[in-house]
């Protein structure tokens, strides 16, 4: 128990994480900011600092026995280094985006405001208001507006009359552009909400319900009157819709509403580089998901030109978002084509990362790409190896990833015990996979239909074999286009691996073979 929790501990301390992630120029500008005043260098807190800073996992015991500080007084010693690393870190120009710099000015301008110089207050206002304004900051540009009303109705100039019906028509303005994005913005989270919790719709009733709620709070608007800003909100909350519905040609045309809005305006990638890289993610699954290989392909190699040089900007943040983003499509590459062999150099560069960002990196998104790893190894006939990698998500404990991964990794540790003839751990797999999927409510037909099937098998004579996965392939091939069926087929190409058993071939020569009839 105790280690556990210290372990729990190790994870969860901000303050020692926040440290972890400070990069070499982040340290050495902490240095230089406690430096300035005297005396901060032989401050406790700066004590703590160095100390942390050397240690590898974080232990309350060896701070305490340092002599640093006192048990009683560490809860306070911690938050006071907390917030001077975060002033020094505001004041760093890696992060001083634009959002900053026009609250800077903002703040500025109400110092001004407060010791009674409100001409200078009211240039630097309307300096940051055409900062706000140019990089769709509307929020910020609201607020700057109304303080701008308050010191116009205390500053008298000759212009007030018509500055008064200027500043009442641009807060107006503003506000009503301000309520339209937060209730796009609302609906859009809401339905990402209900797809982390429900997963995508089932049936006919929950396709209704999914159309009615979004049909509900999609507020009314003229999309004439729409900035980047408005069109984004809008854009993220039709593709939200369409991935519950698994309209997946729909994702995406929104998706590439969503990417082509930046590409229109390229200053806005460098202002809101998050959004941009999620749009561009959402785009290359879209096109994963309808089996468009060239566009694919095109649309990868511009991200993959993109990050070499540098046309996205770089931090923490996005460094993280670009490993996850990039090595989750590289493997969706290789499974489009077939060239699961070709792709097995992932692996080792995903695990590197897996650990350097382990401080950052949540367990969903581990998870996800120990699944897709796992895949890839299936895809290469090596299925020990897909074993290793899908025991460590059924194994994991307080897992919070979507049931449908979990029942896929379950049904694809089947397969890969039936394929390594490991006949008694695939009976006690049987047992274990039926156990978890009586948990599960709505379970699909194809989940049913397949395991029912894969079972039966060891009942078979071997001569008859082949002839039986003809069967199933028959049964489970009238699900792959299934408006609430298909999504069994995106997360595990069971038909593929069928076929690679009836025709005798590996399972990567089939979809190869597929790819070129598509011819795409």
């Amino acid at each position: 128990m105790n280690k556990f929790v210290t372990a729990a501990n190790q994870q969860k301390d901000s303050l020692f994480i926040l440290i972890k992630s400070l990069s070499k120029s982040e340290k050495r500008q902490f240095n230089l900011y406690v430096g300035r005043l005297e005396g901060n260098v032989d401050a406790k807190f700066f004590s703590l600092f160095k100390f942390l800073e050397k240690q590898k996992t974080y232990d309350e015991k060896s701070i305490i026995s340092s002599g640093i500080v006192s048990k009683q007084q560490l809860s306070n010693l911690k938050a006071h280094l907390y917030k001077q690393l975060l002033i020094s870190l505001r004041m760093n120009p890696a992060h001083k985006n634009i959002r900053i710099q026009i609250r800077e000015q903002l703040d500025f301008a109400t110092v001004l405001y407060q010791k009674g110089l409100y001409k200078q207050s009211l240039k630097l206002l309307d300096k940051a208001k055409t900062m706000a304004l140019d990089n769709e900051e509307k929020n910020i540009a609201y607020e700057i507006v109304e303080l701008e009303k308050v010191i116009e109705s205390q500053y008298i100039t000759r212009s007030i009359d018509t500055r008064a019906d200027e500043l009442t028509i641009q807060a107006k303005e503003l506000s009503q552009q301000n309520v339209i994005t937060s209730k796009l913005s609302n609906l859009s989270l809401q339905l990402y909400g209900i797809l982390l919790k429900t997963g995508y719709v089932k049936n006919d009733v929950e396709f209704t319900k999914v159309n009615e709620y979004f049909d509900a709070r999609l507020p009314s608007y003229e999309f004439k009157n729409f900035g980047f800003r408005e069109k984004l909100w809008l854009y993220k909350a039709h593709l939200w819709r369409s991935l519950l519905t698994q309209d997946f040609l729909q994702s995406y045309k929104y998706a590439h509403k969503w990417v082509y809005l930046f590409k229109d305006n390229p200053k806005n990638i460098t202002v809101h580089p998050v959004f941009y890289l999620k749009g561009k993610n959402y785009l290359l699954e879209a096109l994963f998901f309808i089996q468009k290989n060239e566009e694919f392909d095109k649309e990868l190699t511009q991200f993959e030109y993109e990050i070499e040089n540098d046309l996205i900007p770089k931090n923490r943040n996005t460094d993280l978002l670009i490993f996850q983003y990039y090595h989750s499509n590289q493997l969706h590459k290789h499974f489009l084509n077939g060239t699961f062999a070709e792709g097995e150099y992932l692996v080792d560069e995903i695990n590197q990362k897996i650990k350097e960002y382990s401080h950052r990196l949540d367990k969903h998104h581990t998870t996800i790409l120990n699944y897709k790893i796992a895949c890839l190894y299936f895809g290469m006939g090596e299925n020990k190896k897909c074993i290793e990698y899908l025991s460590k998500i059924i194994n994991a404990k307080k897992l919070y990833v979507g049931e449908d991964l979990q029942c896929f990794a379950r049904v694809l540790n089947l397969i890969a015990h039936y394929e390594c003839g490991l006949d008694y751990h695939l009976e006690r797999q049987f047992k274990d996979t039926f156990k978890f999927l009586l948990k599960m409510e709505n379970l699909q037909e194809v989940q049913k239909e397949f395991i029912v099937s894969i079972r039966s098998l060891s009942d078979v004579f071997p001569h008859e074999i082949k002839k039986e996965f003809k069967k199933i392939h028959t049964r489970l091939k009238v699900f792959e286009n299934h408006p609430y069926e298909k999504r069994a087929f995106l997360y595990l190409d069971i038909l593929s691996w069928l076929e690679s058993k009836i025709e005798n071939k590996p399972i990567a020569e089939i979809i190869k073979e597929k790819v070129k009839k598509r011819g795409k």
